[in-house]
């Protein structure tokens, strides 16, 4: 930087800046599995750190950082910014809110004057105090800095005109549309005023969304083209120059350690025998032992404390923090995640990527291109040409929480699909009856066929339902099949897909069922049908209309005729618009539906899809004076309400207003409801002669509990209701609607006065990034810090406090993450708790 612009630099302002630091980074799995993407290590040093020392350079050393994802090991590394002399703030997103919307998150902490908005995961050194002098020069309310780069086909492209005014926007355009080289960087100079045109607590870009509208008002935006390196880390590929061009010196950054030959760099403590072979430019981090007769060549990055045996070769291989890289073993143009043992004369080929506290066998090979996600084993000998993803989340078998999920054509394959169906094909009879069906999704429907051709060729008859809500096909399946498979995009997740299995009775396969299918499928020992005895395959009729018929025999749907009701159905174009029909037709109340056609674009929703689609639902049943609304999910499995006055019940709340019907008109038995649920459903119960039965969390207890005799109703809080008359245990959106349409028209009450007569609940809920290694250390620190209080273990540890407040520390089965429910009296009280409880966790974890 020359001396005027240091001078520059000087007399301007304090401005601070913004830090994003919330992203998943999912293109870098498994890197990012259990790890925030700002932490992943260019040089030995976590980008983001990067990124702040650039900010320090210029003056800007107060600073928010936005986090959402792991956002805990983002806080827990970098504090309050003291060991970097900087002064950081947090601004944490509970659900993500976009570029924009993650800024907006932070509004109250940059109201006062203009600020800086950069990413945590991309690498530069540009000129930032350049970039905020034309910003004031021009009097600008945004300064968009762009670059230069040759392919532009995954950024943002801008025009700007003589003056530097921004002209247009193109967000990630096809070569057809490429009209210019000079692209967003995604580093940003506001003025306060850019908040008003970005709404609260909603997803908001700022590309796609702010600037478009800014340009349309004619608002003063400009673009500053920076000279300097740049580069979005956010592949595998970009994640490996990126390690070279730090060492190649292409940009400007600081590098701990001593520089002891031409381009090889050996941080403090380091140990590296004067027999090994080093040809840099290379990277060794602090105390990090290379041995004799090693050879590390070009690009080679160590983190700290990695430990590398006699005789091994690395080249271009990026290894990370606490790794040991046995005699013999040969690593090329990889990525070897932190606490990994690679064993002796093991390989590893280019572009592989070992996930965290793996262990590779000895003389085992990682063949090109294999992701191994964290925590996995890979057997002495074996050759890996595959990617070891299934327990992607530190699971130790197939099975997740709900089936076999991944995503689409990389983590669930047809290959995948085939061997799957082998197994299971394997595990039954042959001539056994399998029933199988799908989701309106193009991917479930081709897996769905895969599937199929393996269990008739494995001597098995398959009925075909085709598309159909997930409550059906447990149904057919219960009619005679041996078992059942779905196949569903998973909720939420649009470019993933889960295969459930169910067992005779429609339920999902019960553990033991689970590993023997994993046992199966690990051993690859499927079963192949002689020519005589490939399987039939049929396809059933008149499933939606025997599905209804029996639904309505079997509900108790008096007075819902007389009562003359008026709801509102919304089917979330999903596979409950196709048996609905069936069903209101001969309900008896007059329906409104919405949304009820298919559509394959949209297999599933996130989160904020399906609130805005609640709150059209609202204005819907308001607008048109009905008893209540009724939005399913898009496999029918889960429900959401809305009462007559179109205000969402929130699932919890909805909960308590089913449970308070039933119980009032049974006056007996018991209900089921997981330990997450408040202890106001107890008075509820109570209140009208009923108990409550509590099970753990997953799902399979709640259906053992909810079918057991006596058990008159079943939740789980998340828009899943059992009605244990027609659907055992099992979860079941069409009949809890029709269960609903009787009780409200036996009562004559309105949802919402069904909903003020019970009391409010205060209940809170925060979740702590926990590696897996410290979970079992978490939960007994949990039960010491509970000294003489009571606890309760039907899952994880429920700690009850003498006046009846308690808190539920329990860990995720399925990722490094540990979660925290919590009740009081008020909500003071309740974050109160969940502070106690989570400083605990977080303790303990570190």
């Amino acid at each position: 930087m020359d001396e005027e612009s240091i001078a520059a630099k000087e007399d301007a302002p304090a401005m601070k800046a913004v830090v994003m630091a919330g992203g998943e980074g999912t293109r870098l799995r498994p890197m990012t599995s259990s790890m925030p993407k700002p932490l992943l290590p260019v040089a030995n040093r976590p980008i983001m750190e990067h990124v702040l020392r650039l900010l320090k350079r210029h003056g800007l050393t107060d600073t928010v950082v936005t986090v959402q994802f792991l956002a805990s090991l983002v806080k827990n590394y970098f504090g309050d910014g003291e060991d970097l002399g900087m002064n950081l703030t947090y601004a944490n997103e509970e659900i993500p809110l976009g570029t924009a919307g993650s800024v907006k998150n932070a509004e109250d902490a940059l109201r006062d004057d203009s600020f800086l908005v950069i990413s945590g995961d991309a690498l530069t050194d540009f000129d930032l105090s350049e970039l905020i002098a034309f910003h004031r020069e021009k009097g600008a309310l945004v300064t968009v800095c762009l670059t230069r780069v040759p392919n532009p086909l995954e950024f943002g492209i801008t025009i700007v005109d003589d003056e530097g005014r921004v002209e247009r926007f193109l967000e990630k355009p096809t070569w057809g549309q490429v009209f210019s080289d000079t692209v967003n960087t995604g580093i940003y100079v506001m003025e306060p005023e850019v908040f008003d045109y970005v709404a609260a607590g909603t997803s908001v870009d700022w590309s796609s969304d702010v600037f478009p509208q800014l340009l349309k008002e004619g608002k003063p935006v400009y673009g500053y083209v920076a000279e300097g390196y740049w580069e979005d880390v956010g592949t595998h590929e970009s994640y490996g120059k990126a390690q070279a061009d730090v060492l190649e010196g292409k940009v400007e950054v600081e590098l701990d350690g001593f520089e002891i030959s031409p381009g090889v760099w050996v941080a403090e403590g380091a140990e590296v025998d004067p027999e090994a072979i080093l040809r840099g430019p290379l990277y060794i981090g602090d105390y990090a032992k290379v041995e004799a007769g090693v050879e590390l060549r070009e690009h080679t990055v160590l983190g700290s404390n990695v430990v590398v045996k006699r005789g091994a070769f690395l080249h271009k291989a990026v290894v990370h923090d606490n790794v040991y890289i046995g005699p013999q073993t040969n690593l090329r143009g990889c990525v070897v995640g932190k606490n990994t043992d690679v064993m002796r004369a093991a390989r590893i080929d280019d572009g592989a990527v070992i996930g965290d506290e793996c262990l590779i066998g000895e003389e085992s090979i990682i063949a090109t291109g294999v992701r191994v996600y964290p925590f996995k084993t890979i057997e002495a000998g074996a050759f890996v040409n595959t990617s070891v993803i299934w327990e992607s989340r530190g699971q130790e078998h197939l099975f997740g929480t709900r089936g076999v999920s991944g995503i689409l054509n990389v983590e669930i394959t047809p290959e995948l699909a085939v061997r799957l169906a082998g197994a299971y094909a394997t595990t039954l009879k042959k001539g056994a009856t399998v029933t199988i069906a799908r989701d309106h999704s193009r991917g479930a429907r081709a897996l769905k066929r895969a599937m199929i051709s393996a269990l008739q060729t494995s001597a098995i008859d398959v009925r075909d339902l085709e598309n159909v809500p997930m409550p059906v096909a447990r149904q057919h399946t219960a009619r005679g099949s041996a078992g059942g498979i779905f196949l569903r995009t998973t909720p939420g997740v649009s470019d993933s897909l889960d295969i459930l299995f169910f067992d005779e009775r429609g339920a999902d396969l019960s553990q033991a069922g689970q590993r023997k299918l994993d046992r199966v499928y690990a051993r690859q020992e499927f079963r192949r049908a002689f020519p005589g005895e490939i399987g039939d395959l049929t396809f059933p009729s008149s499933v939606f209309d025997s599905y209804a018929g029996n639904l309505l025999r079997t509900i108790d749907t008096s007075g819902v005729r007389e009562a003359g009701l008026k709801v509102v159905v919304d089917t979330a174009h999903g596979s409950a618009g196709l048996v609905l029909p069936s069903i209101l037709g001969r309900l008896g109340v007059e329906a409104l539906s919405v949304n009820s056609g298919l559509d394959e674009a949209r297999p599933t929703e996130d989160a904020e899809e399906r609130r805005a689609g609640l709150a059209r639902l609202g204005a819907l049943v308001a607008s048109s004076r009905a008893a209540f609304g009724v939005r399913f999910d898009t496999v029918g499995e889960r429900v959401s309400f809305v009462d007559e006055l179109g205000r969402v019940i929130d699932d919890d709340r909805a909960l308590l207003v089913l449970l308070d019907l039933v119980a009032a008109e049974r006056r007996s038995g018991q209900v089921a409801l997981p330990v997450t649920t408040t202890r106001i459903a107890e008075q509820v119960a109570a209140y009208h002669g009923t108990q409550v039965r509590w099970t753990s969390t997953s799902l399979d207890d709640l259906a053992k509990a909810a079918a057991a005799e006596g058990t008159i109703f079943g939740g789980d809080g998340r828009g899943g209701y059992v009605v244990p008359e027609f659907s055992g245990g099992l979860l079941d959106g069409a009949a809890a609607f029709v269960r609903l349409v009787g009780l409200v028209a036996r009562t004559q009450l309105t949802l919402s006065q069904i909903d003020a007569r019970i009391p409010q609940a205060h209940m809170g809920r925060r979740d702590i990034a926990t590696p897996w290694a410290a979970k079992g250390m978490v939960m007994r620190s949990v039960v010491e810090a509970a000294g003489n209080r009571r606890l309760d273990t039907t899952d994880g540890v429920r700690v009850v406090e003498a006046d009846g407040r308690w808190t539920l520390v329990l860990p995720d089965p399925a990722e490094a993450v540990t979660h925290l429910w919590a009740e009081g009296p008020d909500d003071e009280a309740t974050q109160g708790l969940l502070d106690e409880w989570a400083a605990v966790v977080d303790g303990a974890g570190r």
